[in-house]
């Protein structure tokens, strides 16, 4: 199958130093200070990265468990206005499964510092697996909607907004050599967390009280997240980097090279778009969970290829292979007429495909960034390897 890390990748990982600027309130002065005092219980034999995984999968368990109690996003439509069909435990779980993965997500680097184990192949690890969440996490916030207050579509341009925000902040560190962590996060991850633990102990039914004006409370998420995007995210990433060109402060590409990055999640976020909008069945709310996850998916993987890159310094890749099949699929949909069912199982086929494939890329670049090293263009081992040899020889 090739590899997906090439020499001047894995010789740009052994320059790479980890460059970023905090400046959240909730961050400095409440969650650090926590994870510091939580970061000292732990063990110091347990890996960094299994704490990075540890988080992640915790949030799989949440994404797995809201599957089966809600799968198709029904249980707070009209027709089960008697029946929740989701048990508070649920909402509880979820609420302290998601406030672990955030405390592992703050204590990782902490634990890799305390153990003299930091390095590039953390930072990825990490991030690659936070860009996988970025789709597992808002999906069980949506279950507190459902599809009364917010439609599977505009959901889904609801997780689009999410995704392009996470992007945005590594492509403006491809371009700056600065990681500018965004307030939102922290923020988000908390209220989050309190979100779904006082639906455990009040129910659902009371995110869903008319406001005054007839405006919904689905409709106030929604319109939330799209402006605190634009105010503390978008508006800052574009001023860092004008900053970073007219400062010369940064990597100083030209307009062309800068912009390579965003064209796969462009061509990604048109191909999505036009399925989700002009789909012959309208799949989108016939597997709304599934669509989602599919997006999410391949998303997840232009995000971690887009990382390797910033992390390397290297040129960014400007196209997908996994949206070839994706577009395939689509002309089938579109130009063959399939029937309703067809088309949801092809989008199965595709979602189960694009995330072996997108396992399959994580689990072979964590391997070659582990195994690879060790080649001979590796120069610092080299010389260490020379040291030894003649250190050997002389004392003989």
């Amino acid at each position: 199958m090739g590899r997906f890390l090439t020499p001047d990748k894995l010789e740009g990982f052994e320059k790479y130093k980890y460059n970023s600027i905090d400046t959240s309130v909730l961050s400095n002065y409440v969650m650090h200070p926590f994870w510091n005092w939580c970061v000292q219980f732990c063990p110091i034999w347990i890996a960094p990265n299994l704490l990075t995984f540890a988080g992640f999968l915790l949030t799989v368990f949440n994404f797995l468990l809201f599957s089966y109690y809600d799968y198709g996003f029904h249980a707070l439509t009209e027709e089960n206005v008697t029946n929740d069909h989701i048990p508070s435990w649920v909402w509880a779980v979820s609420a302290v499964n998601l406030f672990v993965a955030y405390t592992l997500d703050g204590i990782d680097g902490k634990q890799a510092r305390r153990t003299g184990t930091s390095g590039p192949l953390g930072e990825l690890f990490d991030h690659g697996l936070d860009s996988y969440s970025s789709v597992l996490i808002p999906t069980c916030l949506y279950s507190i909607f459902g599809r009364d207050e917010l439609s599977p579509l505009r959901f889904f341009f609801v997780v689009w907004n999410i995704f392009i925000n996470f992007y945005l902040t590594h492509w403006e560190k491809y371009n700056t050599g600065v990681m500018f962590l965004p307030w939102g996060y922290d923020f988000t991850m908390i209220g989050s967390c309190l979100v779904l633990l006082v639906t455990s102990a009040v129910g659902p039914r009371a995110w869903h009280v008319p406001l005054p004006g007839g405006v919904t409370p689905g409709l106030v998420f929604e319109l939330v997240l799209y402006f605190s995007a634009m105010i503390t995210s978008q508006t800052v990433i574009l001023w860092n980097i004008y900053k970073s060109y007219r400062d010369g402060t940064g990597k100083m590409r030209s307009l062309t090279e800068a912009v390579r990055p965003l064209v796969p999640v462009v061509v990604f976020f048109a191909l999505s778009s036009t399925w989700a909008v002009y789909s012959p069945s309208d799949v989108i709310n016939r597997g709304p969970r599934l669509f989602y996850l599919l997006t999410g998916t391949i998303f997840s993987n232009i995000n971690c290829r887009l990382i390797v890159s910033q992390m390397s310094d290297t040129r960014c890749e400007a196209f997908n292979s996994l949206l070839i099949p994706y577009a395939l699929v689509m002309a089938m949909v579109f130009y063959l007429r399939v029937s309703p069912m067809t088309e949801l199982m092809l989008l199965t086929t595709l979602c189960i495909g694009s995330s072996l494939a997108h396992i399959y890329y994580g689990t072979k670049v964590v391997s070659e960034a582990f195994i690879y090293p060790t080649q001979p263009y590796n120069h610092n081992i080299i010389k260490k390897r020379d040291c030894i040899r003649h250190t050997h020889n002389t004392y003989k």
